[in-house]
């Protein structure tokens, strides 16, 4: 099996690499972290490709190149994402056009550029990344949980336009995860509420996320779903 992952460096789209690389080949797509990428490929034996997901353009080549290098290309999973925290009255222009081009865009563009070779085999995978917000909304969060939610739109809409040709669409929606993207815009005390607002009593882990994408990629009678790995949050 043939996995892309964008947002390959991050830390949940690194815990999806080594999970797929025990027993499939991988190939990730990231923006600006080459040392990172490298650590990955002499760690896993995945393959690392640079593009911005926001770029048609570069989407393609990177796709083409996959597709060269590894004959067929049989799950995608569109996992680059960026976060920020702001009320909406200090949201920019640029801060909401900036989210729709990774989130959106890049999914759009990862998908369109790959469904043909799914389409060809009459079968593949594709996993979005949402979140829980993208499902309730989060305060200070407008742009992201927006962006979270179109994925989801895109997701069911998706499912059953490329049912027909084998190919499943799916959506993880994840909740609180310790990764540096939190870590990096909550404090701990906002930490340990959100902790203690979930009822498994801890904050999620990559791995955890990486565990569901495994499951929806070899899931062949599941499409157009979205699974909440969120410890019960909601």
């Amino acid at each position: 099996m043939a996995v892309i992952i964008t947002g390959g460096t991050g830390a949940i789209g690194s815990a999806m690499a080594r999970a797929f690389a025990k027993t499939n080949d991988v190939a990730i797509i990231y923006k600006s972290s080459d040392e990172k990428a490298r650590q990955l490929e002499n760690e896993l034996g995945c393959t690392a490709y640079k593009a911005d997901v926001s770029s048609a353009k570069e989407v393609s080549a990177a796709v083409e190149r996959i597709a060269a290098d590894f004959g067929k290309i049989d799950v995608l999973i569109n996992n680059a994402g960026i976060s920020r925290i702001k009320m909406l009255s200090d949201v920019t222009e640029l801060d909401w056009y900036n989210m729709i081009d990774v989130h959106l865009t890049g999914a759009f563009n990862m998908t369109k550029a790959v469904l043909p070779f799914m389409i060809n085999r009459k079968q593949g995978s594709i996993i979005n990344i949402s979140s829980v917000w993208g499902v309730y909304g989060a305060s200070c969060e407008v742009p992201y949980s927006t962006v979270k939610a179109g994925l989801i739109g895109f997701t069911k809409s998706l499912s059953k336009e490329v049912a027909p040709s084998g190919i499943t669409v799916n959506c993880i929606a994840p909740g609180v995860i310790d990764s540096p993207m939190n870590n990096a815009h909550l404090s701990p005390d906002e930490m340990n509420e959100l902790i203690a607002e979930t009822p498994l009593g801890r904050l999620g882990t990559p791995d955890d996320v990486a565990q569901a994408a495994v499951y929806l990629a070899f899931a062949g009678f599941v499409t157009g779903q979205i699974l909440g790995v969120d410890g019960g949050f909601y």
